[in-house]
């Protein structure tokens, strides 16, 4: 599958929904796991889309990529999720060229997360990019693209206070603890799923509860176990989830699975527990959310919370927008020159013609490596005069008149 042929900008396009317009039960109808990315790319490539990615978090589920339209990206997403398309549709936001490429910077840099400034965006971009590429789904211009866009966000982060402070979705939901529970260092803890934001909330848990009551689940035991080893913690093995929900106080569910990880039977007449279900779709099943001993709390509660962090973090947007228009600056620029790679290949072929020429090498003096040099000053003086004047074909003639003229006065 050839994806690093040019494709124009006016064909990438981004569609997709976010906490902005959608809760947390519409949007995990969207959300997409490994097994569902793997099929959707396969899907992709029989209908001849090479070249996309798929962000799929808490807050968002978002496609990227080459489409003669927009369309084609819904109906492949919806192809594995839950949700239909028409739901999909009527709830998306839909953006191509250039406003889709400044919603990725944006979405990299922390602008369009729930909590402004989480920075956590990064590594889920990253691993979702690198899901697609493994399989051959990311080609020189979306390659090019998420270098900058990833580049971007750090000039952002290092150079502007917007992810300043301690402010996520893993840290509020230990802030919420901390408001809500009394002696929370004296509760049992259960965390399930250690992924990247279960590894956060648990460090979390353990630098600013102070307390390593915590036992850890995970579908991949050695995980659970490698965590609860570093962190002085416990873990425990799936099979012994009732039991474990059974003694504990309060739990955190971050498995991002299917279906639902805790459901009603564990609950059940049980003691009081306050839940705090990170995951996307719910991972705390309906009729167990609605026991009177259980106190839950979601993704979209937990990002209400507000402090002085935040407003300090809206005082640096300005600045990150501003970086975010240089690095975008530059990306057009490649992007502009290499619609034109074609015109300058041509150029430069003709000139290494010209120069090989017998009639031609009658008339100059100079050995081939002069000429390679003296073509290339005239290709680079070709493409700054393209970059300017956005011009084409009067380039390429001037350029190889400059060419004949050039080795001709050398004779």
């Amino acid at each position: 599958m050839d994806t690093n042929h040019y494709k124009h900008l006016n064909q990438f396009f981004i569609v997709g929904i976010n906490y902005k317009k959608t809760d947390a039960s519409i949007r995990g109808q969207f959300a997409i796991n490994n097994d569902q990315y793997e099929a959707l790319l396969a899907t992709a490539k029989s209908n001849g889309l090479g070249e996309l990615f798929v962000l799929s978090t808490c807050n968002r589920t978002e496609v990227y990529g080459f489409a003669h339209h927009a369309g084609q990206l819904i109906q492949l997403l919806c192809s594995q999720t839950i949700g239909s398309a028409e739901t999909f549709s009527q709830l998306a936001y839909v953006k191509n060229g250039c406003a889709a490429i400044e919603h990725l910077y944006s979405v990299a840099a922390g602008l369009d997360s729930q909590i402004l400034g989480d920075y956590e965006i990064v590594g889920q971009i990253k691993i979702a990019s690198k899901f697609a590429k493994d399989r051959g789904f990311v080609g020189a211009f979306t390659e090019r693209l998420l270098n900058s866009v990833l580049q971007s966000s750090k000039l952002v982060k290092n150079n502007t206070e917007l992810s300043g402070g301690t402010v996520s979705v893993s840290f509020a939901a230990v802030q919420y603890i901390r408001n809500l529970v009394a002696n929370p260092s004296e509760k049992n803890i259960l965390l399930l799923g250690v992924g990247k934001i279960g590894r956060n909330t648990c460090k979390n848990l353990v630098d600013y509860i102070g307390t390593t009551n915590i036992t850890l689940i995970n579908r991949s035991p050695e995980k659970a176990a490698e965590l609860a080893a570093e962190l002085g913690l416990k873990s425990a093995p799936i099979a012994d989830l009732k039991a474990e929900i059974e003694q504990s106080d309060i739990i955190l569910v971050a498995t991002n699975a299917a279906e639902p990880t805790i459901l009603k039977e564990h609950l059940e007449g049980g003691s009081n527990k306050l839940i705090i279900d990170l995951s996307i779709p719910y991972n705390v099943a309906d009729d167990a959310q609605a026991l009177p001993n259980v106190h839950l709390v979601n993704v979209d509660e937990l990002s209400k919370l507000k402090d002085e962090t935040l407003k300090k973090r809206e005082a640096e947007v300005p600045k990150a927008k501003a970086i975010i228009a240089e690095c975008m600056t530059e990306f057009e620029d490649w992007q502009q020159m290499r619609r034109h790679a074609p015109l300058l290949k041509a150029a430069k072929l003709k000139m290494k013609e010209l120069h090989n020429n017998p009639e031609y090498l009658s008339c100059v003096h100079g050995c081939s490596k002069e000429a390679e040099a003296r073509i290339q000053r005239v290709i680079n003086d070709m493409a700054s005069k393209i970059r300017v004047k956005n011009g084409g074909a009067c380039h390429y003639f001037e350029a190889i008149n400059k060419f004949m003229t050039s080795g001709a006065a050398q004779s």
